[in-house]
């Protein structure tokens, strides 16, 4: 697919989009996101990607130059959408951003084309829901488990070495990963290669989804065993 296409793709939706070439460079900018984020086109256009949005979830800084959706496009796997707050003309927000790999037969990367969508109502809802179940509240059971189940793959039925869940326990806590690496005497690389593969046995697509998976698994166990299910 041609820039131009990748433009003319990005025009056609009247959410905030924008393109990412292969560097992680802005390519492509629709009127939306002009709106959204109060940047004209030639004030993002070149400019990287993780710069704009300066996405964060509530373990940290997720958008940045090493890119998992850039990682994961560059594999030729698809990229499934992810909730992260991103520094709009209001404000932060949180937003849920659908991904499009478009391969430029010309070029050795693809272009990655984001949509995001707001979701600051929905957002509140999830956070406050999740804290009502964690305090194991007196709904029926039948409720409970309707609330807690996932269409994506339950943390329980995944097999983690013990250094993954070691890893993940300490990402957590908030622990970057040259924390991690210093606690357990191993290298940054090892550090994120161990949570690349945490990633992928859960279908995740960030850390904090891969860690509200293992705490919805552990509170569903919890419940479920006092509620005698």
């Amino acid at each position: 697919m041609k820039l131009r296409e990748v433009k003319r793709l990005v025009d056609s939706t009247s959410d905030p989009a924008l393109a990412v070439d292969g560097l992680g460079s802005i390519a492509a900018w629709n009127k939306a996101a002009t709106a959204f984020f109060g940047i004209e086109p030639d004030g993002a256009i070149g400019r990287p990607c993780d710069e704009i949005m300066q996405g964060t979830d509530e373990c940290g800084t997720v958008c940045s130059q090493d890119c998992t959706v850039q990682r994961v496009a560059r594999d030729g796997e698809p990229v499934k959408s992810f909730d992260i707050q991103v520094a709009g003309r209001e404000g932060r927000r949180w937003c849920n951003v659908s991904v499009l790999v478009a391969q430029d037969g010309a070029a050795s990367l693809p272009y990655t084309i984001h949509v995001i969508r707001p979701i600051d109502v929905q957002k509140r809802l999830e956070f406050a829901v999740r804290d009502f179940v964690v305090r194991e509240t007196n709904l029926p059971g039948d409720q409970v488990v309707q609330l807690l189940a996932s269409k994506r793959s339950a943390t329980s039925d995944v097999d983690l070495t013990a250094r993954e869940l070691e890893i993940l326990r300490l990402s957590a806590a908030s622990a970057a990963s040259s924390a991690i690496a210093a606690q357990l005497g191993i290298s940054r690389t090892t550090v994120n290669n161990h949570m690349q593969h945490i990633l992928r046995k859960l279908d995740a697509h960030t850390r904090l989804e891969a860690i509200r998976k293992a705490e919805r698994a552990r509170v569903a166990l919890r419940l479920c065993a006092f509620l005698r299910l």
